[in-house]
């Protein structure tokens, strides 16, 4: 029997079953449209995250107190009474300091270097306060060495005092009114003028470092939350990460074993973050299969009921002149066009779906990047669909393939 007239024959099949065939289809439409909808918005988030990645700037180490092996971070105690010389690290209290700074600033491999403290400040616009982040700064060095973006006024000057830099949510829709460049606001009973909005969503605020020391009671002098640092050349990053760890445990006394600092770059971060997202898609991929897999087993059971429908007319076909073979590829034929429909109906789905989940995950950071149905997942979508029906139809299209005419057409 020549193929054509096999899938003529696999198609009247799923014409005359219209109920069973489209409820056996739905089946597919959900997977494939789930596992379209989920991989698009993956490749979004991807995309998104390696725009912002490369942004980031990839010549950026950061140095922190405490050291992470593993996951476990390991801090001293909370600084209650004194600080330890000048950054050394003692038994009471890991810290950065001074001592630091100038043991970096000795590798000839760094350009800047900015030190940083943060903190939670209360601060107050016309009637209205709330608690802000605060980040104090070498207001010399932060302009040069940041990634922000200005979207009004300008940046700190090295002969900055009273004023301050302040993000573009805290400008736009932290207080009643919005603020703007030369407004005053009250941080902890002491105004400061705004110079600057980050072209950004966030609630921080940016001063100087000296006025923050003075704004954050917890702070001690010449202790940093943090030191930001700028390479000279980004393809040195990795040996230069290294040398900074080794100049680091020399100049506080320290080992391998019982290293009391971290040491990240922008590239460690990009990566671990790409993992992540990576792992999250993959996860949540599964998770949608999972109906292909159901739809899978929709379509066996239609094939086994059609190859018990049909046993008195292949035993007709075989009667007259059809093969083993002949029937087989009927039937598969049959699962194959459920399959095919199912995986066009559900790209179909999976692109509508794609684009309506963002705006419902609007407020989530995984979402705001959109999505991407790229042809290549549409490909393996539909080819997928078809190769998951032609399997699951497989064991009842070759059961019916085996049956003796005799037997066939004595069938009631």
């Amino acid at each position: 029997m020549k193929l054509n007239k096999c899938l003529k024959h696999a198609l009247n099949m799923v014409l005359h079953s219209p109920l069973r065939s489209w409820l056996t289809i739905i089946g597919i439409v959900i997977g494939v449209g789930s596992v379209i909808a989920i991989v698009s918005i993956g490749e979004g988030m991807e995309q998104s995250l390696t725009e912002q990645l490369d942004d980031l700037g990839m010549d950026l180490i950061t140095i922190t107190p405490g050291f992470s092996r593993g996951g476990d971070m390991r801090f001293g105690p909370d600084r209650e009474g004194g600080q330890a010389a000048e950054g050394q690290a003692t038994d009471d209290e890991t810290v950065l300091g001074r001592t630091d700074v100038q043991a970096l600033r000795g590798l000839s491999d760094i350009e800047l270097i900015d030190t940083q403290i943060r903190g939670n400040v209360d601060a107050a616009y016309l009637g209205k306060s709330g608690s802000v982040s605060l980040t104090g700064v070498e207001q010399k060095v932060w302009s040069q060495i940041t990634t922000s973006e200005i979207r009004d006024g300008r940046m700190l000057d090295s002969a900055d005092q009273n004023v301050i830099v302040i993000g573009g949510g805290l400008a736009d829709n932290f207080f009643d009114r919005p603020l703007g460049i030369n407004k005053v606001i009250t941080i902890e009973d002491s105004a400061f003028r705004i110079v600057g909005i980050l072209d950004d969503q966030s609630n921080s605020i940016i001063m100087p470092l000296q006025m923050a020391y003075q704004i954050l009671d917890d702070k001690e002098k010449d202790v940093y939350d943090s030191i930001i640092v700028k390479i000279k050349y980004e393809d040195d990053l990795d040996a230069v990460v290294e040398k900074i760890e080794n100049k680091l445990m020399i100049t506080r006394h320290v080992t391998e074993n019982d290293k009391d600092f971290t040491v990240t770059s922008s590239k460690q971060t990009n990566e671990m973050r790409g993992e992540m997202m990576s792992s999250v898609s993959a996860f949540l991929t599964a998770i949608a299969a999972v109906s292909l897999l159901v739809g899978s087993v929709g379509i066996s059971n239609t094939m086994f009921t059609s190859v018990l429908e049909k046993t008195k007319e292949i035993g007709i076909m075989k009667a007259i002149g059809a093969r083993n073979r002949d029937i087989l590829t009927i039937f598969l034929f049959h699962a194959g066009l459920i399959g095919l429909a199912g995986g066009i109906i559900g790209v179909i789905f999976g692109i509508i779906l794609s684009g309506v989940m963002p705006s419902l995950m609007g407020g989530l950071p995984m979402a705001r990047g959109g999505t991407i149905v790229s042809v290549d997942i549409i490909i393996i979508a539909l080819s997928v669909s078809v190769l998951v029906g032609i399997i699951a139809g497989f064991v009842p299209a070759y059961q019916g393939s085996k049956l003796r005419p005799v037997d066939a057409l004595r069938y009631e």
